[in-house]
């Protein structure tokens, strides 16, 4: 669990400022730390972050959740994340997402998504959601 978080934490602040560059040598190896389907989800998550910032001038997410509402499937190299969210000037959105990745999980060939409503601030907990 610990690793995960770090792991986490590492790629956030990593893709918060650098977005559209490329893994660097440290967040690479951290997703190689992980398991094949936490690393899906995580590979995913950050696609979900980069890509709602880069095509909607409206969000400048920093935190993106593939578990938030329900679980996500794992289809293979396809994550389906109906219930996911994702934060943005601390407000928090549900997400639907499907994400194709390479087979070793360490790249997004494909991404759908669709940004839902806002999160009502009395619904966070529910989610284990923060501001």
């Amino acid at each position: 669990m610990v690793l995960r978080i770090d792991v986490l934490a590492t790629l956030t602040a990593y893709f918060s400022i650098a977005p559209a560059l490329a893994l660097d040598s440290r967040a690479y190896a951290g997703l190689l730390r992980l398991d094949p389907q936490m690393r899906l989800e995580q590979i995913c998550d950050l696609e979900a972050m980069e890509r709602i910032g880069r095509e909607n001038s409206r969000f400048r997410p920093d935190r993106a959740k593939s578990d938030v509402i329900s679980h996500p499937q794992h289809l293979g190299d396809i994550l389906k994340a109906p219930g996911a969210a994702f934060r943005s000037n601390n407000n928090w959105y549900s997400l639907s997402f499907i994400c194709k990745a390479s087979p070793d999980h360490m790249k997004v060939l494909s991404f759908e998504y669709n940004i839902g409503s806002l999160i009502p601030e009395s619904k966070l907990s529910d989610y284990d959601l923060w501001r």
